[in-house]
């Protein structure tokens, strides 16, 4: 068989695998996307009324969007939880992962314990914590209450305006970090042992190791990492609308919340996809952002 008639064959082959994929995202992303984009033009409400038809009003949504606090709010509580959240959690799956790595007994016992919060659905995880938080009989009153010997507490976790967002932080890192745990836990034992043989021949001891090999061989995992953790944050919905619902104050509100209520609540679709359009681009220019600096990374080493 020549070579062109080979490459052809090939190229069928590859587009056969990838034509059912690809069709899934047409339905059920892109053209929910474009829906929305024409709908966030629109005066569209969600139960139509005969008398109102809906009306074409060009970028008053948009408008309405930027001139208002609770978006304002809602957009800075979002970059505030993804900001906090990406970083500290990338880290602790690090930990982690070095930990349960190690040849001890039991470890397959620590690696479930870390990673069944993973398998447990928002929701029972919220409610859960809701318990925990409560300022009466929660457990992290008890706790802190017992380490000061009563000198703190006890705490309004989820209704004092400081500490709402905070509360929300920690249930949500305690929940997520045993995925990207588990990943870091593949990246470590995909690292050569020649590598660490090497090291300890020059002379170089454990935390040398750990940054002249570990953290370099990471890179690529962390990348993964930190991009599938930072479209996670921005997803924030379950654990505030379970704990919460956006308050005390809008010191929850996110935008994927706000988004529900003007769509599912206020019934305004219009609205609520000018939310999700603008939602999205704002998502898409982070993403690029994060490509541009990670190309830039691959290029210095």
């Amino acid at each position: 068989m020549n070579r062109p008639s080979l490459e052809k064959r090939e190229t069928f082959a590859a587009w056969s695998f990838c034509a059912l994929p690809l069709s899934f995202l047409l339905l059920f992303l892109v053209t929910p996307f474009i829906i929305a984009f024409v709908i966030s033009f629109t005066d569209q409400r969600l139960i139509t009324n005969p008398n109102l038809p809906t009306q074409f009003i060009a970028f008053r949504n948009f408008l309405r969007l930027f001139n208002s606090p609770s978006f304002h709010q809602a957009l800075l509580n979002t970059f505030i939880f993804a900001v906090f959240v990406v970083p500290l959690q990338t880290f602790l799956a690090l930990v982690l992962a070095v930990l349960v790595n190690q040849k001890l007994r039991f470890i397959n016992l620590f690696r479930t314990i870390y990673f069944s919060p993973v398998v447990t659905t928002m929701v029972v995880v919220s409610i859960i914590w809701y318990f925990f938080y409560n300022p009466g009989e929660g457990l992290i009153n008890h706790m802190i209450s017992f380490i000061s010997f009563g000198k703190l507490g006890p705490y309004s976790w989820l209704k004092d305006t400081t500490l709402a967002l905070p509360s929300i932080m920690i249930l949500s890192i305690w929940q997520g970090v045993g995925f990207q745990m588990v990943i870091y836990l593949a990246g470590l034992q995909g690292i050569p042992n020649e590598l660490y043989e090497a090291g300890r021949v020059d002379g170089a001891n454990t935390w040398q190791q750990f940054w002249q090999i570990t953290i370099p061989q990471l890179r690529n995992t962390t990348i993964f990492v930190i991009i599938s953790t930072t479209i996670l944050a921005f997803k924030l919905f379950t654990q505030v609308w379970v704990m919460t619902m956006g308050g005390p104050q809008g010191a929850t509100k996110t935008i994927i919340l706000l988004l529900y209520e003007e769509g599912f609540k206020m019934l305004r679709v219009g609205y609520a996809s000018a939310i999700g359009v603008l939602f999205f681009l704002i998502v898409l220019a982070v993403s690029l952002i994060q490509r541009i600096y990670l190309k830039e990374e691959r290029a210095v080493t």
